[in-house]
């Protein structure tokens, strides 16, 4: 899963948030003293969500498909997709608007600056002038996204092409995301309580 779906699963605790959002930038297990208990959780939250993706049937399906072209890239593609089809089917997730999440996500974030990793702070202000989160929706603003991470990868990728793919197996990628998203929504709401516990 990629920004849109780390942020959707945190529930509402700001902390979890921002913990689920940076979890790709950071390392190590004493996460607690560094980030506090709140982030911290969010980031051993944001893990928890990677290893379920990653291990799950329905998600192989979807990476199965874009293997032969794109290698070990496809799980990251999956991931993209998966973002855009959370954004594109928002309302059927989320009672506030895909403008207004974007908007209190960016806030939230920006409000623990100091904490950030580095490589998030430089991130962040692209994210936002080009407003990713929104843009997901829209096959564009995927293939911005994809283009851009196909720029930094270190290897060729391909990346900037697989939106092609999208749209050639358009519906069966939507199904398998609306197959596997309620089952990881669950395992992550069961994981919430636990935290609050």
């Amino acid at each position: 899963m990629n920004f849109l779906a780390h942020l959707h699963l945190s529930g509402n605790n700001p902390e979890v948030m921002v913990g689920n959002f940076i979890g790709d930038f950071v390392k190590g297990r004493d996460l607690s003293s560094v980030y506090g208990t709140g982030i911290a959780n969010g980031i051993v939250l944001h893990r928890a969500i990677d290893d379920f993706t990653d291990h799950h049937p329905i998600v192989k399906a979807s990476k199965t498909r874009l293997f032969p072209t794109y290698r070990h890239y496809s799980a990251v593609i999956v991931d993209i997709f998966y973002d855009h089809f959370l954004a594109a089917n928002w309302n059927v997730y989320s009672t506030e608007s895909l403008d207004n999440y974007a908007a209190r996500s960016y806030q939230i974030v920006l409000n623990h600056h100091s904490i950030l990793p580095e490589r998030v702070n430089q991130m962040l202000s692209y994210m936002m002038k080009g407003n990713w989160l929104v843009n997901y929706a829209s096959i564009d603003g995927i293939q911005r996204a994809l283009t851009g991470m196909s720029r930094r990868a270190t290897f060729e990728s391909k990346m900037q092409d697989a939106t092609h793919d999208l749209e050639r197996s358009y519906e069966a990628f939507q199904s398998e995301f609306d197959q596997f998203f309620p089952e990881l929504k669950k395992f992550c709401d069961q994981r919430l309580k636990e935290i609050e516990v």
